[in-house]
């Protein structure tokens, strides 16, 4: 599913216009953006929680010359789904 396909669905659910889902959409993103930015943790439970987690500074190689590289230490985005959301994706199976 896309975003386009997405905000039609959330449109139809919700029974909103389309113009409607994307601000909505949008300020969720944003609001999502900002809280990870400062380094909140957001939890949506039954769904799951977006965080950061800090990743070490490493050693790489870098694969076209094989010299060695230094990567440096940064923060990255994560998502861990709720206990709900496993549950459903694996009742298909």
């Amino acid at each position: 599913m896309n975003k386009q396909e997405l905000l039609k669905a959330v449109a139809k659910k919700a029974e909103i216009t389309n113009v409607e889902s994307e601000e909505i959409l949008k300020a969720f993103v944003d609001s999502v953006k900002d809280s990870l930015k400062k380094g909140d943790k957001i939890q949506l439970v039954g769904f799951g929680s977006f965080f950061t987690v800090k990743r070490a500074a490493r050693k790489g190689v870098n694969p076209k010359t094989k010299q060695p590289i230094n990567i440096p230490a940064k923060k990255v985005a994560k998502f861990s789904p709720g206990k709900e959301l496993k549950e459903l994706v694996n009742k298909g199976k």
